[in-house]
């Protein structure tokens, strides 16, 4: 039987205890089904009379037992998430209750729902398109309110409607060029070289924005694996805590007390860091702590993996080696250099002269201080570019678009070169076939089934 003609249903909130539980049902028997299982408490009273964007109360009844009092919203095809006729049954929270509506309409002909099943259908019935699916999971998983107004513009739409210009222009280009190539006896204008220049360097400019900001919106969605490097006693557990608000990792004057890395995940302003508090890094030499080397080879290894370095110095003590490997260390990454025990210093310019060619940005705060989390938290946010980006604005939001982008960006910038080295407009027009292509791809116009298994790959049941 094809999937889209059975009836799914799932747990739609998250299991366990709870002030209430709703389970989804969708499909073209929902209300049969439904009716099967629920008593309304009105007599005369029948789920399959029911209109959309109503609700009635009643009882589910597992093997014919009257069961937890329930409350039933009612949505008609295709005024529904799904597209589909959609019930959603309300419970009281709590594993015991939940499994057993379930049970009954497992029991009554329902098929326990897939991953994303729910979604997959709103997409296969036109309820959205696949970007906006895509960001169903974004919107679910955002940190922050940016973060979430970030997901919400793809899901309302907005860069669908991006995508869509950028296709209109490249297609009525295209269309002229095709036009003017095949049909020379009709009388086709001749586009200029001006022209066709113009549109393909406004278009790339387009994507290029699209893709220079995915790396900022990503950061505000889903967080950043963010490391705490430094040689000993130079503040980063005390920076921890701070960050943390309580006293998550241990602090002493004794050199080598962090020896694994502490992790913690905590909010700054936007952001999600998902914190490493690394081992000081210093050498031990060949007779030294075998457990304190270890720890500091594992520094040095998470410097590798981490999308943010904040780096920490003792501002009140010169640079030591240690520092100078670390700053070296630090060159080329988005890592943020922070003096700190400021209140210690008596001048930090020159370290700060010093460290300057190796990080994108240098800051003073003494990590004891609550008023050193504002401008550590601009610092950061400056750093990723999440404080240039626009919440508002549609922007890309997986792995896959992001590629797709590219692919269009590089055709378009392909055919620019192509015109400028003197080839023919055919040529053009290849270049222009394959950017079509790739945007197709990626608004999902022509999606195979393995593009859309993969998205959906990542959703989670209910939903």
């Amino acid at each position: 039987m094809d999937r889209l003609q059975q009836t799914i249903c799932a747990l739609a909130t998250p299991p366990g205890a709870g002030g209430i539980a709703v389970v989804r049902v969708s499909g073209p028997d929902a209300y049969p089904i439904v009716e099967k299982i629920f008593a309304p408490l009105h007599v005369g009273r029948r789920v399959a009379e029911a209109k959309g964007y109503t609700a009635m109360l009643g009882h589910y009844l597992l093997h014919g037992q009257e069961m937890d009092e329930t409350i039933a919203l009612f949505f008609r095809e295709p005024h529904s998430y799904t597209g589909e006729d959609v019930i959603e049954l309300s419970i009281h929270g709590g594993t015991a209750m939940a499994d057993g509506l379930l049970e009954a309409l497992i029991t009554a002909g329902a098929a326990p729902a897939g991953p994303g099943e729910f979604t997959r259908r709103a997409l296969e019935h036109g309820r959205m398109s696949l970007t906006q699916a895509e960001a169903v999971m974004e919107v679910i998983a955002a940190n922050g309110r940016q973060g979430a107004a970030l997901a919400k513009s793809a899901l309302d739409g907005r860069l669908a409607k991006r995508i869509g210009a950028i296709q209109t222009a490249l297609q009525s280009l295209n269309a002229h060029l095709t036009a003017w190539i095949d049909y020379p006896e009709e009388d086709v204008p001749e586009l200029s070289d001006v022209q066709l220049l113009q549109t393909l360097r406004t278009q790339k400019a387009e994507l290029d924005s699209l893709i220079n900001g995915y790396g900022a919106g990503a950061v505000l969605r889903r967080g950043v694996d963010c490391v705490l490097l430094g040689r000993p006693n130079v503040g980063k557990s005390t920076l921890l805590n701070l960050m943390a608000g309580f006293d998550r990792a241990i602090v002493t004057p004794v050199a080598g007390t962090t020896r694994d890395i502490v992790e913690q995940a905590v909010q700054l302003g936007e952001i999600r860091l998902n914190l490493f508090d690394t081992a000081g890094v210093r050498e031990v030499g060949a007779d030294g702590d075998a457990i304190e080397a270890e720890g500091i080879r594992r520094s040095w290894k998470k410097l590798d993996e981490a999308g943010l370095v904040l780096a920490v110095f003792d501002a009140a003590q010169p640079l030591t080696d240690a520092d100078r490997e670390v700053a070296r260390r630090c060159q080329d990454r988005p890592a943020l250099a922070i003096l700190n025990k400021q209140d210690l210093a008596d001048s930090t310019e020159n370290a700060a002269g010093t460290l300057r060619p190796y990080f994108k940005k240098v800051i003073t705060l003494c990590a004891k201080e609550a008023d050193s989390l504002q401008p550590l938290t601009e610092a950061v946010a400056e750093l990723l570019g999440t404080a240039q980006l626009d919440p508002g604005a549609a922007q890309l939001c997986s792995a896959r678009q992001l590629a797709a982008a590219t692919r269009a960006r590089d055709a378009i910038e392909e055919a620019i070169h192509a015109r400028q080295a003197g080839y023919g407009l055919d040529a053009i027009g290849i270049c222009l076939t394959d950017a079509l292509q790739a945007l197709c791809d990626l608004t999902g116009e022509d999606a195979s089934d393995a593009t859309i298994e993969e998205v959906f790959e990542t959703f989670c049941v209910g939903k």
